[in-house]
């Protein structure tokens, strides 16, 4: 994507698909306030809140050139693997973070010979009209944590809401969150509840409105 209208207009494409602003926001790796931003810009949906300029503060970042191609897509899920290899004697469980930190989990599980688990977040069902009452789930499909130490892993950090969420239903389950993993962290984030966080890229925002 090489500017703002092309994010509007999948941002509509995947509204009228019936995406929730959750969903849309995951799946162009920006944050829910972007999303609702993104889906009013493009007429199909209700009128969000933004910052005073007009438009939220976010920055995009588009991993598409990785993620489309199983190759690139295995080397940086062994660059985030080799992150984390030295975090922990005793892992022997990756959690994927749905939808885009699942197939980077796949190769860092696979990397680090753990078994692979996925946690589908609340911010799924989240939408401008809806409370979030629907709680987060580990997938059934894929190995438990039955109090178990574990590596997490995702593709963005934004506000770091989600791997919050899921390092609290990892302990509710009885497990040990050893580190955490991204691809990029557009936050700056050094832990999330006293669990380390490593990232391939981060972005820092330079100017009197940002920080790091």
């Amino acid at each position: 994507m090489k500017n703002i209208d092309d994010l509007v207009d999948s941002a509509s494409d995947l509204a009228q698909r019936g995406l929730s602003k959750g969903e849309i926001a995951d799946e162009l790796n920006v944050s829910r306030e972007t999303a609702s931003w993104l889906v009013e810009r493009s007429g199909t949906g209700t009128k969000p809140e933004t910052s005073d300029d007009g438009g939220p503060h976010d920055i995009h970042v588009d991993w598409s050139a990785v993620g489309r191609d199983s190759n690139r897509l295995y080397h940086t899920g062994a660059a985030m693997a080799d992150l984390l290899s030295k975090k922990g004697d005793d892992v022997d469980l990756t959690i994927g973070i749905e939808k885009a930190g699942a197939p980077l989990a796949t190769t860092v599980a696979r990397e680090l010979e753990t078994d692979l688990g996925t946690y589908a977040p609340t911010k799924h069902q989240w939408d401008d009209d809806e409370t979030e009452t629907t709680d987060g789930s580990f997938s059934r499909n894929f190995a438990q944590i039955r109090d178990r130490d574990c590596y997490v892993v995702d593709d963005t950090i934004t506000s770091g809401k989600t791997m919050g969420e899921t390092i609290d239903a990892i302990h509710e389950q009885g497990g040990n969150p050893v580190a955490c993993v991204v691809l990029a962290d557009k936050r700056g984030v050094g832990d999330i509840r006293g669990v380390p966080v490593y990232s391939l890229l981060q972005v820092i925002r330079v100017g009197s409105d940002g920080d790091s």
